[in-house]
């Protein structure tokens, strides 16, 4: 904001430095605003999306910007991709980046995290997940239960639709036949055929909300939920026990790094699963905000992580408490 200088009533006949009855001010300071700009992570910016091929990391925000960078999140590219908002993302293989907007579309980039293009996604309305089959497939679930598939990067959809008011909140192939899918209210779902059919499977205990997931393998796999509830299955799916989570806190995502299971989620944690119990990793200047994304850096014992208020950024998981 600009100030204003006040004007003292000087005796008559006295000189007025700025003018006979006039004001003196300065205009605003747009310096900050004009520096803003041109960084490429701004304040504003919330991450709520990240993936990495190991080459390559791409985070997309509530704002509609994706952030790229290629040299271990040491610097970010800024790409405006306009009214959009990334709930999710996947690396698909060597065909690059797939990333799912709130606005009914979905996204998709080459391998560098460049050229980025939309189809129009007529169903599920409101997508929550998605990811890519052993083939190049997209696979998008979301509310009513609806799990939609594409072979031709979202020219054609083939929808299955589970009949129910409930929300699919995270999908995974975890080999060329064999995916499963998790929801709200310990929703189940898996197909054995590479998506031709998906069936129901034993429902997760306690009405179990699913924030996300990972599968491992075809039978060994994590599931995140409210208040820092962990699931742990060795059947696929088929049946789950608890796992305890010291942290105690909500994991929003799941991923590999350094061959373990890792999670960052709400107050700015960072777990990592040891043995059978999810336990903090303690980094340096931790942020007690809420962490929408994760990222293993191959070979850096870091991973990147990102947040509301243009948090991005490295950390080291060796660090000492």
């Amino acid at each position: 904001m600009g100030w204003v200088k006040k004007i003292s009533w000087l005796p008559f006949g006295a000189t007025v430095a700025c003018g006979v009855l006039s004001a003196c001010s300065q205009g605003p300071d747009m310096s900050g605003i004009a520096a803003e700009r041109e960084r490429s992570v701004h304040r504003y910016d919330i991450s709520q999306a990240m993936a990495s091929n190991g080459k390559v990391i791409v985070v997309g925000t509530q704002t509609g910007v994706v952030l790229t960078s290629e040299d271990q999140g040491k610097s970010w590219k800024r790409t405006p991709l306009g009214n959009t908002s990334l709930v999710d993302m996947t690396v698909c293989g060597d065909q690059g980046f797939v990333a799912i907007d709130h606005y009914h579309k979905v996204w998709s980039a080459d391998a560098e995290g460049k050229n980025w293009k939309s189809v129009p996604l007529d169903m599920p309305r409101t997508p929550l997940a998605v990811t890519c089959d052993k083939q190049g497939g997209w696979w998008v679930v979301g509310v009513n239960s609806v799990i939609a598939g594409s072979t031709d990067q979202g020219k054609t959809w083939k929808t299955t639709d589970l009949g129910e008011d409930t929300q699919i909140t995270t999908i995974q192939f975890v080999d060329s036949n064999n995916g499963i899918a998790l929801g709200e209210f310990g929703l189940t779902v898996m197909t054995e055929d590479g998506g031709a059919t998906w069936k129901k499977g034993p429902k997760m205990p306690g009405e179990f909300y699913a924030y996300a997931a990972l599968f491992a393998s075809r039978n060994e796999g994590w599931v995140s939920g409210l208040a820092g509830q962990m699931l742990h299955t060795t059947d696929g799916g088929k049946s789950w026990t608890k796992q305890t989570n010291t942290t105690q806190a909500t994991l929003n995502r799941l991923f590999m790094h350094e061959g373990k299971p890792f999670g960052v989620g709400a107050s700015g944690v960072i777990a990592r699963l040891d043995g059978n119990s999810w336990r903090a990793v303690p980094y340096t200047d931790p942020v007690p905000v809420f962490l929408g994304g994760g990222a293993s850096l191959p070979g850096q014992s870091a991973i990147v992580i990102g947040g509301p208020g243009g948090l991005l950024r490295a950390v080291s998981t060796h660090a000492k408490q």
